[in-house]
């Protein structure tokens, strides 16, 4: 239950991505690269919920009036303890997973590793956590969008290119999307125990539309990059999803609490993985 297994879509997405940008870029595709990196990033993401299961019940943020799924270490199940050597091994594993691709790859993706690794643990750790401090959305944006995409197919093809770049951008979008409605929820819990969260920041309203403009950038993007040139019609076929984001967004604009947002949670999750596939497919078609 402290893996979140409905969150992990998010850790494979960017790589399929990203190695589909490899393909379409520079026809290269590495076996060992794209698993290694399959599995580095599942990791990445399990260690983070860890953390953030950890540290938010040191800081009292998990109270019993939080909607959202149980909480293992705040609900007795584990001891801080065994979490914080549970974390500790998940985040020992994916660095030793990443140093296979620091030997194809070199300094460049030991850097990132050990920046994402960082980051999983300061989401909500340290002295200064990046979730209680309005930074979240912009680490989910980051990390399991363009570092996360941009990353992969560098360690594919061994550069940088403008398509992997652009392609970071809806998977980003989406991924945050999740984070949003996760906060959105948690706004009044969040704002009693002092995590000021960027939806406690914005109230109810402004994360309502925020959440509307990631979804809605998402699905600009393939348009935009098929009028620009910078991918062929295939790039369109995210766009099938579209009925499934408008119903996601029409329930978040309706004004959906609580346990409602649970569901909506789920939703935007297989969204991003759906949008995923069909964002992948069409860039390796194209």
């Amino acid at each position: 239950m402290a893996a979140r297994p409905a969150t992990l879509p998010a850790a494979v997405v960017p790589v399929l991505v990203g190695s589909a940008t490899a393909w379409a870029a520079a026809r290269q595709f590495h076996p060992g690269a794209f698993f290694a990196a399959l599995v580095a990033s599942v990791l990445i993401q399990i260690g983070t919920n860890f953390a953030n299961d950890l540290f938010d019940f040191h800081r009292g943020a998990d109270t019993e009036r939080r909607t959202g799924p149980v909480r293992i270490t705040a609900a007795g199940w584990v001891t801080p303890e065994q979490m914080r050597l549970a974390t500790a091994l998940v985040f020992g594993l994916a660095f030793a997973v990443g140093m296979y691709l620091v030997y194809l790859r070199g300094w460049p993706i030991l850097a990132v590793g050990l920046a994402a690794i960082a980051c999983g643990v300061l989401y909500t750790g340290g002295p200064w956590p990046l979730a209680y401090h309005g930074l979240g959305d912009v680490f989910a944006f980051l990390f399991f969008g363009v570092v996360a995409v941009a990353g992969t197919h560098y360690v594919h093809t061994g550069t940088l290119d403008g398509l992997a770049l652009l392609a970071s951008i809806p998977v980003g979008c989406l991924v945050t999307a999740i984070l949003v409605v996760n906060n959105l929820r948690d706004i009044p819990t969040d704002r009693e125990t002092g995590k000021r969260t960027l939806a406690v920041r914005l109230g109810d309203r402004g994360t309502r539309w925020e959440y509307g403009l990631l979804v809605a950038a998402a699905y600009l993007v393939p348009v935009v990059a098929w009028l620009a040139g910078a991918a062929g019609a295939t790039a369109l076929l995210p766009l099938l999803s579209g009925a499934v984001a408008v119903r996601l967004v029409r329930t978040v604009a309706a004004g959906a609490q609580g346990t409602a947002l649970n569901r909506v949670l789920a939703g935007t999750g297989r969204l991003h993985l759906l949008y995923g596939l069909l964002w992948a497919a069409g860039l390796l078609w194209a």
